[in-house]
Formats: structure tokens, sequence, C-alpha cells
């Protein structure tokens, strides 16, 4: 299928292919004309299977099809849950509706002069990219008019409820009109989800792309087992020096923990830099350059910070410290492996932290086979005995692929020193510049 068959205006059709889009994803295919149709979505895809562009088009279609508001007032309202996803989704909607004749496109997000975005907010906008905190400040002054909203769109929207911007987001909803088509894309559909869906949407058809145990079949992953945290910086030390690693993303707990990560790394010579909620938008929107550009090779960041970073060019997500819920385990491992390229999931964890790990495995539906590095051994070995939780069908293996993960090229130098040695003999799976501050998480 092609863009063309989903019944989109001719200068959105121009703009994707001035952008170099040939077909849409499948997450596309079902979304664009489901939503064209002006009926309310629930949806659910993995990162990079192209969803922005499944919410953004349809909406950016209606808009060119409707008068423009005179004075002020908002026609598309996008909530996401980071900085960093709003800049993405405002990046593509203005690539997107690059055709469309005095498209106004605007950023409300925390972290930036309110000058600008109240100087946005005082006349029409025709696509406004907020995060609820910021946004529900300005609505709460009077300082933005949300009763043009035809169009309410809700990106990661697990994620905000999961920040706790519930409220914030009703108080949202409350004032755009009860006419909007309201588009909901998630992780998961269940639960909170699924309950705040009952209270803000119209008889929402329901797209499933694919279920948690389904996705990421094109990325590889591992697990290490460490002795403790210096064990575990000699084996980041060593899986960053494989020459496979283009670019990595390695996620810490804390923002401390990301800043003293990022130093050690610099001293070892990798050219690193944290990201985390405590660093000011010029800080971000810089480093975020320079890994976009390739000047930096490895970034170290926060859960909240790598929320919505796209970097195809990311080789490696690595996790240095396992995360809090095992739904953030997708969410970090889907940094790489994007737009239906390969990608290597590294996870370290130390013997203590089995029962996460088995939460995490249980939650993906399958086991994360471990390996190890000769000469790099810890000291208990890892038991041998199943992990207890079903086995999913293992994801097909990337064209290619070597069984350690990487390129069949490259497979005669895996991890700089050797091959890793396996601790089973199971298939394997898919694998600062700031200065430190006071443990927080991001």
């Amino acid at each position: 299928m092609s863009f063309s068959e989903l019944g989109l205006t001719p200068p959105l059709l121009a703009a994707i292919r001035q952008a170099g889009f040939d077909q849409p994803t499948p997450v596309q295919e079902k979304a664009i004309p489901a939503a064209l149709k002006g009926t309310d979505l629930m949806v659910s895809a993995q990162t990079g299977s192209g969803k922005t562009a499944a919410f953004m088009l349809p909406a950016l279609n209606k808009l060119s099809t409707t008068k423009a508001n005179g004075g002020r007032g908002v026609q598309i309202l996008v909530l996401t849950p980071t900085r960093e996803l709003a800049m993405q989704v405002t990046q593509a909607s203005a690539e997107y509706g690059s055709q469309i004749n005095g498209l106004r496109v605007a950023t409300v997000v925390g972290g930036m002069p309110y000058g600008a975005q109240l100087k946005a907010l005082s006349r029409r906008l025709d696509v406004l990219v907020a995060t609820p905190g910021r946004l529900i400040d300005h609505l709460k002054a009077k300082r933005v008019d949300l009763s043009t909203v035809h169009t309410l769109i809700l990106d990661e929207a697990d994620r905000m409820l999961d920040m706790g911007f519930i409220d914030d987001i009703k108080a949202l909803v409350a004032a755009t009109p009860a006419s909007r088509q309201t588009l909901l894309f998630s992780a998961t559909l269940d639960g909170t989800v699924a309950k705040l869906a009952q209270t803000m949407m119209r008889d929402p058809v329901r797209i499933e792309i694919s279920s948690p145990n389904e996705r990421h079949a094109q990325i590889t992953q591992s697990l290490f087992y460490a002795d403790d945290g210096a064990h575990k910086r000699r084996l980041l030390d060593h899986i960053l020096r494989d020459a496979t690693v283009d670019q990595a993303i390695v996620f810490t707990a804390t923002k401390r923990g990301a800043d003293e990560l990022a130093d050690q790394l610099n001293e070892q010579g990798f050219s690193a830099q944290a990201l985390h909620g405590d660093m000011n938008q010029r800080q971000r929107t810089r480093t975020l350059t320079a890994m976009q550009r390739g000047s930096l090779r490895v970034l170290v960041a926060t859960d909240v910070a790598a929320r919505g970073i796209d970097v195809q060019t990311i080789s490696h997500a690595i996790n240095f410290d396992l995360p809090m819920q095992a739904e953030d385990y997708v969410h970090r491992i889907g940094r790489t492996g994007r737009a239906g390229r390969n990608g290597n999931a590294v996870t370290l964890a130390e013997h203590r932290e089995r029962h996460k790990v088995k939460r995490i495995e249980h939650f993906i539906g399958h086991t994360i086979d471990s390996e190890e590095i000769p000469g790099m051994e810890p000291r208990r070995q890892a038991s041998s005995k199943p992990s207890g939780v079903r086995r999913g069908k293992p994801p097909a293996r990337s064209a290619g692929a070597a069984p350690g993960g990487h390129a069949a090229k490259r497979s005669a130098k895996p991890y700089t020193e050797g091959h890793a040695k396996r601790s089973s003999d199971r298939p394997q799976r898919p694998t600062s510049h700031s200065r430190a501050r006071p443990s927080a998480r991001a």
C-alpha cells in the first residue's frame, strides 16, 4: 500500500514525498484511514513504528480542509510526557505540514522561557505540542484558549499517567470541546489507560499492532551478571569498546548517577554526555543535537530524559541500572532498532537483582539469555535453573546476524576480545558536562 491510497490530501502527499517516505508502516496503514473517518482511536504500537505520522497526518489532513481559526485559539493539541518527545513531534508536524500555507506550530514545555510561549499563545495556533504540567499553568492563567480544538492527541498516554499527570490531563481535556476527535497512543491500552479512555472518548476504535512479547523482534537482547558496581563498570567499558557499537544510550537510575558515569566514561576516552531532568532545555537540546550529528558516541540518560529520543544511529541500548518498572525496560530498549533497523539491548545486573530481572522477563514474555565475557566472569555463577517465566516464541533472527547478536561479518571480534561465552546452550535472543548533584530520581 502507498500513502496515496490512504486518502490524504495532495499537500500532505507532497510533503511525505519530500521527506523521503515511500510506504506507510503497519500502524500508519491501520490508524490513518480510521482517523480520517473522524472516529476516536486507541492505538498500541511499539516505539520506532512510525506512530507520530500515524496521528499527525490525519490531524493535519483535517486541518488542511477546514478554515483556520481567526484571532486566538488552538486547532490541534498534542500532549506528550517529556520535552524531548514534544520537540520531536513539533519537528515532525512542521515537516509533514510543510506544504500547508501559513501553518503555525508551537511548543509549550517546562524548562523553556515563558516569553516565547506567551507570544505564541497570544495568536492563532494550528498545532500546539505541550507537556501537561506547563500547559496547565497557562490554562489556569487564561493564557491559552482550547475551546477551538478539533483534534486532541495523547502520545505515550501510559507514561503521562505513570508520571502523575492524570489530574492535569483531565483538566486540559475538560477545556476542549466535547465534539473533538481524540487519538490516544500508548504502549498498553489496559488498566489506567482504559479507565481514562472511558471518561474522555466516544466509542473509540481499538488498534493493537503487536503484543508486548512480540515487540522488538529486531533487537538482540542479552544479560550480563556482575558482582558489584565496579564489576559492572568494567563490563560496560568492555562492551563500549566493541567496534560494532556505533552509538550507545546507557540508562542509569538517578541524575547523579548519570553525571558520574558520563564523567567516568570521558576519563576512559569515550565521547560521553549525560542527559537528565536537572539540565535546562538549552543543555538538553545541545546534547541531543550532538548525538544526532554523530559527534557524541555515548549518551548516559535517566528514563524521563530519554523518553521520546529518536536517533536512528543508536546501535546499543544498555541498562547500567535496572529500571524501577518492568514496562520501562521495553521503552528503554526501544531507543535502538528504530525504523526497522537492527539493534542490541544489553542489561547489566547484580545477582541480588535477580527478582527484578524475572519481573522484566515476565512482562516481556520470554527469558533474556545470560552471557559471560572470558576473563570477566562473576565470582558467583549464574543459576542454571529456569527463571520461572514462560518462554515466549523466539523472534526471527535478523538477516546476517551472528549467534552473538552482531552482524555475521563482525562476528570474528565480538566485544573486542573474543567471544562472550554462554551460561546455557539455548539459542540467543535479540540482545559530563554536568557536575554531580545529590541523588534524585529523574
